[in-house]
């Protein structure tokens, strides 16, 4: 029995030994996911702590609940410094107005909710959802409505947020939420909101209230929309409507705005406060319609004068322009060349006033106050109404005050989609301004659409710079050459700007320019179409001193220079072969009239240093085959060369390899040695073949890269003789 028992424990051995085996591989399979997730989670303690909130149940114990505290510490620590991603908002939001982790954290959750970059719209509706609910105490649902407050400017979109807007309106019987709500809705008041059910409620709650500043401000917008609903009186002005509720998260706020600077931003000052807008008298159809041209006064009244839409030729004009009479309504004007031409010749004050007051009336009142839907026939209209305003400018040859205004304030909320065109045609209007100016008003709301957008909205943004950089030379020029260093901004204006405060604006214009575009190519990866724009605004800024008279030389930063020097298509290599030759020419005659003391101002030494730093690596890689100079600023280490495994790197951006002319070498080689099969380009540089290829290349028409090989090399463009015409740094 004995023997049988020891036989029956052998035969059992190997089960149990497969057993444990498979037992070791569960357990050893365990233990390296164990430690995967605990590397993870020390990589990316952040992620892990999104992940277990966005976990978090209704019916968790939160006292003493130690792992749900410390992942609320890393989710704060990182949204206090940081700011939160989109999809991260989201998730916290939701658990924080669930009340899935108490009260206590979800007023906590909501005083560190600091967003990265934008606002989700989903994550607001789907908060207004749980205020629906009615399970959130009321600190908290007027916490929340002050938080959606403060991020207004960063929801990315608002269409949703509109389609519930009876269910906001519906909190305003709610009276410590009213405030709030009331602001909340009069931000996203649109003209299909306003019905005569939501102006009785208001007025009756503001018959048990009092006449409390927010519901006032919120019937005079509703009166501005559909005034034959609200008879109430209103007074013109209210001086304080809402108040600013963004304290409890300015300073985070402003602090993560500072570090994501490049991200999408809300207005620098964080400020919440609505401007004071003047109730509108009762709104016309068409608003945006040019009047017709109509007497201010009687066609019976005695007054000898000659009115405007009597006028049928340009003769009748110059005869009668003492009598003209002005008409009842100044935007009558811009619908009439002839009214034009009499707004031109005469410069009447009192009447730029008019008409400047007409304009920027209907631009505040139809863009900023109730801005255009979107629909295709509003849109028609509004670009209609903007292409009149712009080509009266054009005719007229300077901008309108009343529209200079308007986009100071409409770029601060424009998409950069709406009325593309003809909001940049009319930003390159603008007329010179003082550069400390230039920084708020145009430079920070333009870089904040322009690293957001598509490479094409970024071309459009820099050919308008160019546009506006153009028609401040020109009129430089022009006023300069009346006399004085003393010229005036605007021919309605007194303000005056001395040469060197114009030189300073010009300054800082070509500086931004410089700084959108290098950064616009890095993003964009070169683009090609953005990289010839680029190239189009400095074939203006190289020619300013010859060109316009403006003794001021800037050069191309290294983000714009480099790019367009290893370019890969022609077209790019040969504009900046151009510029460079044109920043010769200009800085050859500034010097000249420096030694001869002709000129007051003088070129910075550090132009002249940066533009031969220039010269000298166009000429070494293109024309002495050798672009990686020891010392430059594309110097670059000679293992990291070899690692590319390039034959001959040092000849790789010459005339004959340079990716954007090495198609035309192989055509030369392929016409030159037709039976040859194997292609050795190293030929072209023997002997005739070298001035033949140069009279080849120039011949397809880059006169850019001619004009600057010309003049840098003394390699011209026809032949003469074989000696003289071989370059001196060739092999």
């Amino acid at each position: 029995m004995a023997d049988l028992s020891n036989l029956a424990g052998l035969a059992s051995e190997p089960s149990g030994e497969i057993d444990s085996s498979a037992s070791s591989v569960s357990n050893r399979s365990l233990r390296l996911a164990e430690k995967k997730e605990k590397r993870k989670g020390e990589a990316d303690p952040f992620g892990l702590a999104v992940k277990y909130l966005s976990q978090v149940e209704a019916g968790t114990v939160v006292r003493g609940n130690d792992e749900l505290e410390r992942n609320m510490v890393v989710v704060e620590t990182v949204a206090l410094s940081k700011g939160l991603p989109p999809e991260v908002i989201t998730v916290l939001l939701d658990l924080a107005l669930s009340l899935n982790a108490g009260t206590a954290n979800c007023t906590r959750v909501l005083k560190f909710l600091i967003p990265a970059t934008v606002v989700p719209q989903e994550a607001i509706v789907k908060g207004v959802s749980w205020l629906c609910v009615g399970k959130m105490p009321m600190n908290a649902q007027v916490l929340f409505v002050r938080w959606v407050l403060t991020v207004f400017d960063l929801i990315d979109c608002k269409d949703n947020l509109r389609s519930i807007y009876g269910f906001i309106f519906s909190f305003v019987m709610e009276e410590n939420l009213c405030p709030f709500i009331c602001h909340l809705l009069y931000l996203l008041t649109m003209r299909e909101h306003v019905h005569p059910y939501r102006v009785r409620k208001l007025l009756d709650i503001q018959a048990k209230m009092g006449r409390q500043p927010f519901l006032t401000q919120l019937l005079a917008l509703y009166k501005v929309f559909r005034p034959e609903l609200v008879t109430l009186s209103l007074p013109s002005r209210v001086r304080a409507g809402f108040k600013n509720h963004n304290s409890t998260w300015k300073v985070a706020l402003s602090a993560v705005q500072r570090k994501n600077k490049g991200a999408v931003l809300a207005d620098q000052s964080l400020s919440l406060d609505v401007k004071e807008k003047p109730s509108s008298r009762k709104r016309k159809l068409h608003h945006l319609a040019i009047p017709p041209l109509s007497s201010a006064f009687d066609s019976n009244s005695n007054k000898k004068a000659f009115r405007l839409q009597e006028l049928r030729s340009f003769k009748e004009l110059l005869e009668n322009i003492h009598n003209i009479e002005l008409p009842a309504q100044m935007g009558s004007l811009l619908g009439s060349a002839l009214a034009l031409h009499y707004l031109d010749c005469v410069q009447d004050e009192s009447a730029f006033l008019r008409l400047n007051f007409w304009l920027g009336h209907s631009l505040q009142e139809e863009f900023l106050l109730c801005p255009v839907d979107g629909s295709s026939d509003n849109t028609s209209e509004a670009c209609r109404f903007l292409s009149t305003i712009l080509s009266s400018q054009q005719f007229l040859q300077e901008g309108f005050s009343s529209t200079e205004s308007f986009l100071y304030k409409f770029l601060s909320v424009w998409d950069g989609c709406l009325l593309r065109p003809q909001i940049l045609d009319l930003l390159s209007d603008i007329p010179l301004m003082p550069s400390f100016y230039m920084h708020k008003l145009l430079f920070e709301p333009l870089k904040q659409l322009y690293f957001t957008s598509t490479v094409f909205f970024k071309c459009s943004v820099i050919e308008c710079l160019n546009s506006m950089l153009v028609k401040w030379l020109t009129w430089h020029s022009v006023s300069a050459s009346e006399g004085g260093l003393d010229i005036s901004l605007n021919s309605n204006s007194t303000m005056t700007m001395t040469l060197s405060g114009f030189m300073d604006s010009v300054m800082e214009l070509v500086r931004f320019v410089g700084l959108l575009a290098s950064e616009g190519l890095r993003l964009e990866n070169c683009h090609v179409l953005l990289l010839n724009q680029t190239l189009a605004f400095y074939e203006t800024v190289c020619d300013m001193f010859l060109k316009y008279s403006l003794p001021l030389v800037i050069m191309p930063p290294a983000g714009v220079f480099y790019p367009a020097l290893f370019a890969t298509d022609s077209i790019s290599v040969d504009r900046l072969g151009y510029i460079m030759y044109r920043y010769r020419k200009n800085l050859t005659l500034a010097k000249k009239q420096e030694q001869q003391r002709e000129q007051t101002f003088h070129i910075s030494r550090n132009t002249y240093k940066e533009f031969n730093r220039n010269l000298q690596a166009m000429v070494n890689s293109m024309w002495n085959s050798w672009w990686c100079i020891p010392g430059s600023d594309i110097e670059i280490d000679k293992d990291l060369i070899a690692l590319s495994k390039v034959a001959e790197p040092w000849c790789r951006f010459d005339l004959i390899h340079h990716p954007a002319l090495f198609s035309y070498a192989i055509e030369f080689h392929q016409r030159c040695w037709p039976e040859r099969k194997n292609v050795d380009l190293g030929s072209i540089k023997a002997g005739k073949y070298w001035n033949w290829y140069m009279e080849f290349l120039f011949n397809q028409g880059f006169d850019g890269l001619n004009n600057f090989i010309r003049t840098n090399t003394g390699h011209g463009s026809t032949l003469s003789s074989q000696d003289d015409r071989q370059p001196k740094s060739q092999p």
